[in-house]
C-alpha cells in the first residue's frame, strides 16, 4: 500500500528565483525555470547533499555540525505573502527579498502542510517538505533597506505564514506555470502531538 496519498491540492507555480551568492545578499533573482539536481536547484548557494547545521536545529547539534541538506529549497505561498504584506502595511512583498525558490498559488494554509508531503511537477520534478520555515532577521534587513521603516514588522507578521524547505527527491526541471501536485504522508497525526509540544 503506498505511504503517501495523492491529493486534489494542486499549485502553481508564479515564480521563481535562486540565491547566487548567500554571503553576498538573501534576495534571489527571478528565472523563468530551473533545473533541479540532487543537490537543489542549479546554482542555488543553498544548494548541496550535505551544509552546516543552523539555528533550525540547535536542539540537535552544535552550530556548523555537517548534516544532510534538507533546507535546498524555500518554498512559500502567494496567498501568505499577500497576509504578510498586508499586517506590514504594505501594498505586495517581492519574494526575492525573502531568499525564495519557488512561489506558489493555490494550496491554502501551504505553511502548515505535513512534513513529508512531496510536491510533484509535470516531469516527474519531486520535492519533499522537511519542515516549517521559521521567520528571521535576514530578509527584515533586506525589506529595510527597500522599503525603510518596515523591515521591524516583518518577523511578527511572517509568523506561521512563511512557508517551507524542502529537499530533491526526483530531478527535473519546473518552469512558471507548472502545476505542483501535493501528496501528503497516508497516516493520522501522532496521538502524543499536543503532550510533546507541552512537555517541551
Amino acid at each position: 500500500m503506498a505511504a503517501l496519498k495523492k491529493t486534489t491540492h494542486a499549485a502553481e507555480i508564479v515564480w521563481l528565483g535562486r540565491v547566487a551568492d548567500r554571503e553576498a545578499a538573501l534576495a534571489s533573482s527571478g528565472a523563468p525555470s530551473l533545473a533541479f539536481g540532487f543537490a537543489g536547484p542549479e546554482g542555488e548557494a543553498h544548494g548541496g547533499e550535505t551544509r552546516p547545521s543552523c539555528s533550525r536545529v540547535l536542539g540537535l547539534y552544535p552550530r556548523n555540525t555537517e548534516i544532510r541538506n534538507t533546507r535546498q529549497v524555500a518554498i512559500l505561498s502567494e496567498e501568505e505573502l499577500q497576509a504578510i504584506a498586508d499586517e506590514m502595511g504594505l501594498d505586495t512583498l517581492d519574494p526575492a527579498w525573502l531568499g525564495t525558490t519557488i512561489l506558489l498559488r493555490g494550496i491554502p494554509d501551504f505553511s502548515h502542510v505535513p512534513p513529508g508531503s512531496r510536491l510533484q511537477g509535470p516531469d516527474g520534478c519531486t520535492l519533499t517538505i522537511d519542515m516549517n520555515n521559521r521567520p528571521c532577521t535576514l530578509p527584515a534587513r533586506v525589506i529595510e533597506d527597500l522599503r525603510p521603516g518596515f523591515g521591524k514588522a516583518f518577523k511578527p507578521a511572517a509568523e506561521g505564514r512563511r512557508g517551507v524547505t524542502a529537499w530533491v527527491e526526483r530531478v527535473g526541471q519546473l518552469t512558471v506555470g507548472d502545476k505542483l501536485t501535493l501528496f501528503i504522508p497516508d497516516q493520522r497525526p501522532w496521538a502524543e502531538l499536543d503532550a510533546a509540544r507541552r512537555a517541551g
